[in-house]
Protein backbone atom coordinates (compact mmCIF):
# COMPACT_ATOMS: atom_id res chain seq x y z
CA UNK A 1 0.00 0.00 0.00
CA UNK A 2 1.29 3.48 -0.86
CA UNK A 3 -0.18 6.77 0.38
CA UNK A 4 -0.22 8.99 -2.66
CA UNK A 5 -0.23 12.79 -2.53
CA UNK A 6 1.07 14.86 0.34
CA UNK A 7 2.10 11.89 2.43
CA UNK A 8 4.32 14.22 4.50
CA UNK A 9 1.13 15.09 6.41
CA UNK A 10 0.96 11.47 7.42
CA UNK A 11 4.63 10.60 7.73
CA UNK A 12 4.57 9.96 11.51
CA UNK A 13 1.70 7.50 11.08
CA UNK A 14 2.65 5.73 7.88
CA UNK A 15 4.29 2.65 9.44
CA UNK A 16 1.14 2.03 11.48
CA UNK A 17 -1.23 2.54 8.54
CA UNK A 18 0.83 0.37 6.22
CA UNK A 19 0.84 -2.43 8.77
CA UNK A 20 -2.93 -2.26 9.10
CA UNK A 21 -3.58 -2.87 5.42
CA UNK A 22 -6.55 -1.75 3.35
CA UNK A 23 -8.99 -4.36 4.59
CA UNK A 24 -8.56 -3.28 8.20
CA UNK A 25 -8.70 0.41 7.28
CA UNK A 26 -12.04 -0.19 5.57
CA UNK A 27 -13.34 -2.07 8.57
CA UNK A 28 -12.46 0.86 10.82
CA UNK A 29 -13.95 3.39 8.37
CA UNK A 30 -17.19 1.41 8.39
CA UNK A 31 -17.15 1.36 12.20
CA UNK A 32 -16.79 5.15 12.26
CA UNK A 33 -19.72 5.56 9.86
CA UNK A 34 -21.90 3.31 12.01
CA UNK A 35 -20.99 5.40 15.05
CA UNK A 36 -21.88 8.62 13.20
CA UNK A 37 -25.34 7.23 12.40
CA UNK A 38 -25.91 5.89 15.90
CA UNK A 39 -24.80 9.14 17.54
CA UNK A 40 -26.92 11.24 15.16
CA UNK A 41 -24.02 13.41 13.98
CA UNK A 42 -25.68 15.23 11.10
CA UNK A 43 -25.70 18.42 9.10
CA UNK A 44 -28.55 19.94 7.11
CA UNK A 45 -28.53 20.78 3.41
CA UNK A 46 -30.98 23.48 2.36
CA UNK A 47 -30.67 22.93 -1.38
CA UNK A 48 -32.70 20.52 -3.46
CA UNK A 49 -35.93 22.22 -2.38
CA UNK A 50 -36.06 20.91 1.17
CA UNK A 51 -34.11 20.51 4.37
CA UNK A 52 -32.24 17.23 4.34
CA UNK A 53 -30.37 15.85 7.33
CA UNK A 54 -27.29 13.92 6.27
CA UNK A 55 -24.74 11.96 8.20
CA UNK A 56 -21.53 13.87 8.80
CA UNK A 57 -18.92 12.92 6.13
CA UNK A 58 -15.74 11.82 7.88
CA UNK A 59 -12.49 10.30 6.66
CA UNK A 60 -10.68 8.33 9.36
CA UNK A 61 -7.16 9.16 8.12
CA UNK A 62 -6.10 12.16 10.25
CA UNK A 63 -4.20 15.20 9.11
CA UNK A 64 -0.99 15.93 11.02
CA UNK A 65 0.60 19.33 11.71
CA UNK A 66 3.98 19.70 13.35
CA UNK A 67 3.75 21.47 16.71
CA UNK A 68 6.45 23.97 15.81
CA UNK A 69 4.55 25.11 12.74
CA UNK A 70 1.32 25.16 14.69
CA UNK A 71 2.74 27.46 17.36
CA UNK A 72 3.59 30.02 14.67
CA UNK A 73 0.09 29.76 13.23
CA UNK A 74 -1.43 30.06 16.68
CA UNK A 75 0.42 33.33 17.28
CA UNK A 76 -0.75 34.59 13.90
CA UNK A 77 -4.38 33.73 14.62
CA UNK A 78 -4.31 35.49 18.01
CA UNK A 79 -2.70 38.49 16.35
CA UNK A 80 -5.44 38.55 13.74
CA UNK A 81 -8.27 38.26 16.29
CA UNK A 82 -6.81 41.10 18.36
CA UNK A 83 -6.58 43.36 15.33
CA UNK A 84 -10.11 42.48 14.18
CA UNK A 85 -11.56 43.32 17.58
CA UNK A 86 -9.68 46.62 17.76
CA UNK A 87 -10.91 47.44 14.26
CA UNK A 88 -14.58 46.70 15.01
CA UNK A 89 -14.46 48.63 18.28
CA UNK A 90 -12.90 51.59 16.51
CA UNK A 91 -15.52 51.59 13.73
CA UNK A 92 -18.37 51.74 16.22
CA UNK A 93 -16.68 54.46 18.24
CA UNK A 94 -13.88 56.89 17.32
CA UNK A 95 -13.19 55.70 13.72
CA UNK A 96 -9.53 56.60 14.10
CA UNK A 97 -8.45 54.29 11.29
CA UNK A 98 -10.65 56.22 8.86
CA UNK A 99 -9.56 59.62 10.17
CA UNK A 100 -5.95 58.52 9.72
CA UNK A 101 -6.80 57.43 6.15
CA UNK A 102 -5.68 53.86 6.69
CA UNK A 103 -9.11 52.46 5.77
CA UNK A 104 -11.44 54.00 3.17
CA UNK A 105 -14.63 55.56 4.51
CA UNK A 106 -16.54 54.58 1.36
CA UNK A 107 -15.97 50.88 2.06
CA UNK A 108 -17.56 51.30 5.49
CA UNK A 109 -20.39 53.44 4.10
CA UNK A 110 -21.37 50.64 1.70
CA UNK A 111 -21.05 47.83 4.23
CA UNK A 112 -24.30 45.91 4.56
CA UNK A 113 -23.22 44.56 7.95
CA UNK A 114 -22.27 47.86 9.57
CA UNK A 115 -25.15 48.49 11.97
CA UNK A 116 -25.73 52.18 12.69
CA UNK A 117 -27.95 51.55 15.76
CA UNK A 118 -24.87 50.16 17.52
CA UNK A 119 -22.77 53.33 17.20
CA UNK A 120 -21.22 54.35 20.50
CA UNK A 121 -21.40 50.86 22.00
CA UNK A 122 -18.42 49.31 23.74
CA UNK A 123 -18.84 45.69 24.96
CA UNK A 124 -17.00 44.34 27.98
CA UNK A 125 -13.20 44.25 27.45
CA UNK A 126 -13.79 46.00 24.10
CA UNK A 127 -14.22 42.54 22.55
CA UNK A 128 -16.83 42.13 19.82
CA UNK A 129 -15.81 38.87 18.15
CA UNK A 130 -15.47 36.48 21.08
CA UNK A 131 -15.38 33.55 18.67
CA UNK A 132 -13.73 33.58 15.27
CA UNK A 133 -13.19 30.84 12.72
CA UNK A 134 -10.42 31.77 10.28
CA UNK A 135 -10.01 29.55 7.24
CA UNK A 136 -6.41 28.63 6.38
CA UNK A 137 -5.16 27.09 3.19
CA UNK A 138 -1.69 25.82 2.33
CA UNK A 139 -0.62 26.49 -1.24
CA UNK A 140 1.56 24.08 -3.19
CA UNK A 141 4.62 26.21 -2.32
CA UNK A 142 4.04 25.32 1.34
CA UNK A 143 2.87 28.77 2.45
CA UNK A 144 -0.14 28.79 4.75
CA UNK A 145 -2.53 31.67 3.88
CA UNK A 146 -5.61 33.07 5.60
CA UNK A 147 -8.45 32.54 3.15
CA UNK A 148 -11.16 34.36 5.10
CA UNK A 149 -12.36 35.25 8.60
CA UNK A 150 -15.75 34.11 9.88
CA UNK A 151 -17.01 36.34 12.67
CA UNK A 152 -20.79 36.45 12.60
CA UNK A 153 -21.73 32.96 13.75
CA UNK A 154 -18.73 30.74 12.93
CA UNK A 155 -19.71 27.08 12.90
CA UNK A 156 -17.99 23.72 12.71
CA UNK A 157 -16.40 23.37 16.13
CA UNK A 158 -18.78 20.58 17.20
CA UNK A 159 -17.65 18.52 14.22
CA UNK A 160 -14.03 19.11 15.17
CA UNK A 161 -14.80 17.67 18.61
CA UNK A 162 -16.76 14.73 17.22
CA UNK A 163 -14.02 13.97 14.71
CA UNK A 164 -11.57 13.60 17.60
CA UNK A 165 -13.90 11.27 19.50
CA UNK A 166 -14.43 9.15 16.39
CA UNK A 167 -10.70 8.91 15.76
CA UNK A 168 -10.11 7.78 19.33
CA UNK A 169 -12.60 4.97 18.70
CA UNK A 170 -11.01 3.75 15.48
CA UNK A 171 -7.32 4.38 16.26
CA UNK A 172 -7.04 4.13 20.07
CA UNK A 173 -3.49 2.77 19.87
CA UNK A 174 -2.23 5.93 18.15
CA UNK A 175 -3.24 8.06 21.12
CA UNK A 176 -1.05 5.85 23.29
CA UNK A 177 1.98 6.16 21.03
CA UNK A 178 1.84 9.81 19.90
CA UNK A 179 1.72 13.17 21.71
CA UNK A 180 -1.43 14.56 20.12
CA UNK A 181 -2.56 17.90 21.52
CA UNK A 182 -6.07 17.62 22.97
CA UNK A 183 -9.09 19.61 21.80
CA UNK A 184 -11.56 18.14 24.29
CA UNK A 185 -11.43 21.12 26.63
CA UNK A 186 -13.00 23.49 24.09
CA UNK A 187 -16.47 23.45 25.74
CA UNK A 188 -14.84 24.36 29.08
CA UNK A 189 -12.84 27.13 27.45
CA UNK A 190 -15.98 28.43 25.75
CA UNK A 191 -18.00 28.33 28.96
CA UNK A 192 -15.30 30.17 30.92
CA UNK A 193 -15.16 32.85 28.25
CA UNK A 194 -18.93 33.29 28.19
CA UNK A 195 -19.22 33.31 31.99
CA UNK A 196 -16.52 36.00 32.20
CA UNK A 197 -18.84 38.33 30.27
CA UNK A 198 -21.56 38.29 32.92
CA UNK A 199 -22.85 41.66 34.09
CA UNK A 200 -23.24 40.16 37.61
CA UNK A 201 -19.68 39.05 38.47
CA UNK A 202 -20.56 38.31 42.10
CA UNK A 203 -23.04 35.58 41.13
CA UNK A 204 -22.78 32.38 39.11
CA UNK A 205 -23.38 33.38 35.51
CA UNK A 206 -26.55 32.11 33.88
CA UNK A 207 -25.45 31.28 30.33
CA UNK A 208 -27.74 30.08 27.51
CA UNK A 209 -27.28 29.10 23.86
CA UNK A 210 -29.82 30.81 21.59
CA UNK A 211 -30.77 28.87 18.45
CA UNK A 212 -33.14 29.74 15.59
CA UNK A 213 -34.58 26.22 15.99
CA UNK A 214 -34.45 22.71 14.68
CA UNK A 215 -34.61 23.70 11.02
CA UNK A 216 -31.35 25.64 11.15
CA UNK A 217 -28.51 23.88 9.32
CA UNK A 218 -26.27 24.15 12.40
CA UNK A 219 -28.87 22.99 14.94
CA UNK A 220 -26.80 19.90 15.75
CA UNK A 221 -23.96 22.16 16.80
CA UNK A 222 -26.18 24.44 18.88
CA UNK A 223 -27.59 21.48 20.80
CA UNK A 224 -24.18 19.83 21.11
CA UNK A 225 -22.43 22.88 22.58
CA UNK A 226 -25.27 23.56 25.02
CA UNK A 227 -25.13 19.95 26.18
CA UNK A 228 -21.34 19.95 26.47
CA UNK A 229 -21.31 23.20 28.47
CA UNK A 230 -24.25 22.11 30.62
CA UNK A 231 -26.33 25.21 29.83
CA UNK A 232 -29.89 25.59 28.48
CA UNK A 233 -30.55 25.60 24.75
CA UNK A 234 -33.26 28.20 24.16
CA UNK A 235 -35.25 29.77 21.36
CA UNK A 236 -36.51 33.34 21.26
CA UNK A 237 -39.89 32.33 22.68
CA UNK A 238 -38.10 31.17 25.84
CA UNK A 239 -36.66 34.63 26.54
CA UNK A 240 -38.15 38.03 27.30
CA UNK A 241 -36.90 41.45 28.31
CA UNK A 242 -38.52 42.72 31.48
CA UNK A 243 -38.45 45.84 33.55
CA UNK A 244 -35.18 47.75 33.67
CA UNK A 245 -34.12 45.81 30.55
CA UNK A 246 -33.28 42.64 32.44
CA UNK A 247 -33.49 39.45 30.34
CA UNK A 248 -35.39 36.45 31.67
CA UNK A 249 -35.77 32.82 30.67
CA UNK A 250 -39.00 30.90 31.19
CA UNK A 251 -38.48 27.74 33.22
CA UNK A 252 -40.78 25.30 35.01
CA UNK A 253 -39.73 27.06 38.21
CA UNK A 254 -40.65 30.51 36.92
CA UNK A 255 -38.56 33.27 35.36
CA UNK A 256 -34.75 33.14 35.73
CA UNK A 257 -32.47 36.04 34.94
CA UNK A 258 -30.12 35.42 32.02
CA UNK A 259 -26.63 36.94 32.07
CA UNK A 260 -24.95 35.74 28.87
CA UNK A 261 -26.44 34.66 25.55
CA UNK A 262 -24.30 32.68 23.11
CA UNK A 263 -26.44 33.57 20.15
CA UNK A 264 -26.46 31.65 16.89
CA UNK A 265 -28.90 34.00 15.14
CA UNK A 266 -27.87 36.51 12.50
CA UNK A 267 -27.81 40.17 13.50
CA UNK A 268 -30.73 41.21 11.35
CA UNK A 269 -33.07 38.73 13.09
CA UNK A 270 -31.92 39.38 16.64
CA UNK A 271 -34.28 42.18 17.68
CA UNK A 272 -37.40 43.13 15.69
CA UNK A 273 -37.52 46.51 17.44
CA UNK A 274 -34.12 47.48 15.98
CA UNK A 275 -33.49 45.40 12.86
CA UNK A 276 -35.95 43.34 10.79
CA UNK A 277 -39.43 44.05 12.12
CA UNK A 278 -40.75 40.80 10.63
CA UNK A 279 -38.29 38.60 12.54
CA UNK A 280 -39.88 35.89 14.66
CA UNK A 281 -36.48 34.53 15.71
CA UNK A 282 -35.40 37.47 17.84
CA UNK A 283 -36.21 38.95 21.25
CA UNK A 284 -37.83 42.40 21.32
CA UNK A 285 -35.69 44.76 23.39
CA UNK A 286 -32.55 42.58 23.50
CA UNK A 287 -30.33 45.18 21.83
CA UNK A 288 -31.31 47.86 24.35
CA UNK A 289 -30.66 45.39 27.19
CA UNK A 290 -27.23 44.61 25.72
CA UNK A 291 -26.31 48.25 25.21
CA UNK A 292 -27.26 49.01 28.81
CA UNK A 293 -25.04 46.16 30.02
CA UNK A 294 -27.91 44.09 31.41
CA UNK A 295 -26.95 41.06 29.35
CA UNK A 296 -23.90 39.98 27.32
CA UNK A 297 -24.17 38.75 23.74
CA UNK A 298 -21.51 36.61 22.08
CA UNK A 299 -20.58 37.38 19.44
CA UNK A 300 -21.60 40.98 19.85
CA UNK A 301 -24.00 42.24 17.18
CA UNK A 302 -22.24 44.17 14.45
CA UNK A 303 -19.18 41.93 14.08
CA UNK A 304 -20.26 41.16 10.53
CA UNK A 305 -18.70 44.43 9.41
CA UNK A 306 -15.33 42.65 9.60
CA UNK A 307 -16.66 39.51 7.96
CA UNK A 308 -16.77 41.43 4.69
CA UNK A 309 -14.26 40.07 2.16
CA UNK A 310 -13.35 43.59 1.09
CA UNK A 311 -12.41 44.30 4.71
CA UNK A 312 -10.41 41.06 4.64
CA UNK A 313 -8.29 42.55 1.87
CA UNK A 314 -7.25 45.34 4.28
CA UNK A 315 -6.19 43.01 7.09
CA UNK A 316 -2.44 43.55 6.63
CA UNK A 317 -2.99 47.32 7.01
CA UNK A 318 -5.38 46.78 9.93
CA UNK A 319 -2.86 44.63 11.80
CA UNK A 320 -0.08 47.16 11.26
CA UNK A 321 -2.31 50.07 12.30
CA UNK A 322 -3.58 48.65 15.60
CA UNK A 323 -0.73 46.40 16.66
CA UNK A 324 2.29 47.97 14.93
CA UNK A 325 3.27 44.49 13.77
CA UNK A 326 3.56 42.74 10.44
CA UNK A 327 1.01 39.95 9.85
CA UNK A 328 2.32 36.56 10.94
CA UNK A 329 0.07 34.74 8.46
CA UNK A 330 -0.32 36.30 5.00
CA UNK A 331 -3.53 36.99 3.13
CA UNK A 332 -4.09 35.40 -0.26
CA UNK A 333 -2.98 38.01 -2.87
CA UNK A 334 -6.18 40.00 -3.43
CA UNK A 335 -7.41 42.73 -5.80
CA UNK A 336 -10.25 45.08 -4.75
CA UNK A 337 -12.76 45.78 -7.47
CA UNK A 338 -13.82 49.17 -6.01
CA UNK A 339 -10.34 50.48 -6.93
CA UNK A 340 -10.36 51.15 -10.70
CA UNK A 341 -6.84 49.92 -11.44
CA UNK A 342 -7.33 46.72 -9.45
CA UNK A 343 -10.78 46.17 -11.00
CA UNK A 344 -9.17 46.44 -14.43
CA UNK A 345 -6.73 43.70 -13.47
CA UNK A 346 -9.53 41.45 -12.22
CA UNK A 347 -11.63 41.90 -15.36
CA UNK A 348 -8.61 41.20 -17.58
CA UNK A 349 -7.77 38.01 -15.68
CA UNK A 350 -11.12 36.42 -14.91
CA UNK A 351 -9.88 33.16 -16.40
CA UNK A 352 -7.06 33.01 -13.85
CA UNK A 353 -8.58 34.41 -10.64
CA UNK A 354 -11.15 33.46 -8.04
CA UNK A 355 -13.85 36.13 -7.70
CA UNK A 356 -15.80 36.39 -4.45
CA UNK A 357 -18.73 38.54 -3.38
CA UNK A 358 -18.20 40.53 -0.19
CA UNK A 359 -20.69 38.89 2.10
CA UNK A 360 -21.41 35.36 0.90
CA UNK A 361 -20.16 32.29 2.73
CA UNK A 362 -20.03 28.54 2.33
CA UNK A 363 -18.44 28.79 -1.11
CA UNK A 364 -21.60 30.20 -2.68
CA UNK A 365 -21.74 33.04 -5.21
CA UNK A 366 -18.11 32.81 -6.27
CA UNK A 367 -16.40 32.31 -9.61
CA UNK A 368 -13.54 29.85 -10.00
CA UNK A 369 -12.08 31.50 -13.06
CA UNK A 370 -9.86 28.66 -14.36
CA UNK A 371 -12.80 26.23 -14.23
CA UNK A 372 -15.56 28.60 -15.43
CA UNK A 373 -17.07 28.83 -18.89
CA UNK A 374 -16.80 32.00 -20.96
CA UNK A 375 -20.50 32.60 -20.29
CA UNK A 376 -20.02 32.39 -16.54
CA UNK A 377 -17.07 34.79 -16.71
CA UNK A 378 -19.17 37.23 -18.76
CA UNK A 379 -21.90 37.15 -16.11
CA UNK A 380 -19.39 37.95 -13.38
CA UNK A 381 -17.80 40.73 -15.44
CA UNK A 382 -21.21 42.38 -15.66
CA UNK A 383 -21.81 41.94 -11.93
CA UNK A 384 -18.45 43.48 -11.09
CA UNK A 385 -19.08 46.47 -13.36
CA UNK A 386 -22.52 46.99 -11.83
CA UNK A 387 -21.35 46.81 -8.21
CA UNK A 388 -17.55 46.91 -7.90
CA UNK A 389 -17.66 47.35 -4.10
CA UNK A 390 -19.20 43.92 -3.75
CA UNK A 391 -16.34 41.92 -5.29
CA UNK A 392 -12.72 40.98 -4.82
CA UNK A 393 -10.44 38.92 -7.04
CA UNK A 394 -7.92 36.51 -5.57
CA UNK A 395 -4.97 34.57 -6.88
CA UNK A 396 -5.97 30.98 -7.52
CA UNK A 397 -4.15 28.73 -5.10
CA UNK A 398 -3.64 25.02 -5.38
CA UNK A 399 -4.60 23.69 -1.95
CA UNK A 400 -2.34 21.07 -0.47
CA UNK A 401 -3.58 17.50 -0.32
CA UNK A 402 -3.72 14.78 2.28
CA UNK A 403 -4.04 11.02 1.81
CA UNK A 404 -7.73 10.12 2.03
CA UNK A 405 -9.38 6.72 2.07
CA UNK A 406 -11.16 6.27 -1.26
CA UNK A 407 -12.65 2.88 -2.12
CA UNK A 408 -9.72 0.46 -1.90
CA UNK A 409 -6.80 2.86 -1.74
CA UNK A 410 -5.44 6.10 -0.33
CA UNK A 411 -5.66 9.03 -2.74
CA UNK A 412 -4.69 12.71 -2.40
CA UNK A 413 -7.55 15.12 -1.77
CA UNK A 414 -7.42 18.93 -1.39
CA UNK A 415 -8.18 20.40 2.02
CA UNK A 416 -8.32 23.53 4.14
CA UNK A 417 -8.34 24.17 7.88
CA UNK A 418 -10.63 26.16 10.18
CA UNK A 419 -9.15 26.76 13.63
CA UNK A 420 -11.37 28.49 16.22
CA UNK A 421 -10.12 31.44 18.26
CA UNK A 422 -11.69 32.56 21.55
CA UNK A 423 -11.06 36.14 22.68
CA UNK A 424 -11.81 37.57 26.12
CA UNK A 425 -9.63 38.34 29.11
CA UNK A 426 -7.30 35.80 27.53
CA UNK A 427 -7.08 34.11 24.14
CA UNK A 428 -7.44 30.46 23.26
CA UNK A 429 -6.94 28.71 19.91
CA UNK A 430 -8.07 25.16 19.29
CA UNK A 431 -4.97 23.02 18.60
CA UNK A 432 -5.55 22.25 14.94
CA UNK A 433 -9.18 22.79 14.06
CA UNK A 434 -11.66 21.43 11.56
CA UNK A 435 -9.96 20.05 8.45
CA UNK A 436 -12.38 20.07 5.53
CA UNK A 437 -11.51 17.88 2.57
CA UNK A 438 -12.77 17.72 -1.01
CA UNK A 439 -13.87 14.12 -1.47
CA UNK A 440 -14.07 14.28 -5.25
CA UNK A 441 -10.83 13.81 -7.19
CA UNK A 442 -9.40 17.15 -8.36
CA UNK A 443 -12.13 19.19 -6.66
CA UNK A 444 -11.29 22.24 -4.54
CA UNK A 445 -14.76 22.33 -2.92
CA UNK A 446 -14.48 21.35 0.72
CA UNK A 447 -17.87 22.56 1.99
CA UNK A 448 -19.95 19.70 3.39
CA UNK A 449 -23.11 21.13 1.78
CA UNK A 450 -21.40 20.76 -1.60
CA UNK A 451 -19.92 17.30 -1.26
CA UNK A 452 -16.96 17.95 1.01
CA UNK A 453 -15.89 15.85 3.98
CA UNK A 454 -13.73 16.23 7.06
CA UNK A 455 -10.76 14.82 8.95
CA UNK A 456 -9.46 14.93 12.47
CA UNK A 457 -6.53 17.35 12.78
CA UNK A 458 -3.57 16.37 14.93
CA UNK A 459 -0.98 18.80 16.23
CA UNK A 460 1.90 16.49 17.02
CA UNK A 461 4.61 17.36 19.51
CA UNK A 462 8.10 16.37 18.42
CA UNK A 463 10.22 13.92 20.35
CA UNK A 464 7.59 11.27 20.93
CA UNK A 465 6.36 8.82 18.34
Amino acid sequence: MQARGSASHLKPLMPFIENLGMEELHRRQSAAEVAIRNLGITFTVYSEGENIDRSWPFDIIPRCIDAREWERLERGLVQRAQALNAFIDDLYNEKKIIKDKQFPEEVLADSVNYLLPLMGTRPKYGIWAHLCGSDLLRDRDGTMYVLEDNLRVPSGVSYMLENRLLTKRVFPELFRDHAIRPVDDYPCQLYELLASLTPRPDEKANVVVLTPGIYNSAYFEHAYLAQQMGVPLVEARDLSVGEDDVVFMKTIHGLEQVDVIYRRIDDQYLDPLVFRADSTLGIPGIIKAWRRGRVALANAPGTGVADDKVVYSYMPEIIRYYLAEDPLIPNVPTWRCHIPQERKHVLANLDKLVVKPANESGGYGMLMGPHATSGERAIFAARIQANPRNYIGQQTLTPSTAPTLVENRLEPRHMDLRPFILSGRKSYVTPGGLTRVALRRGSFVVNSSQGGGSKDTWVLDAGRS
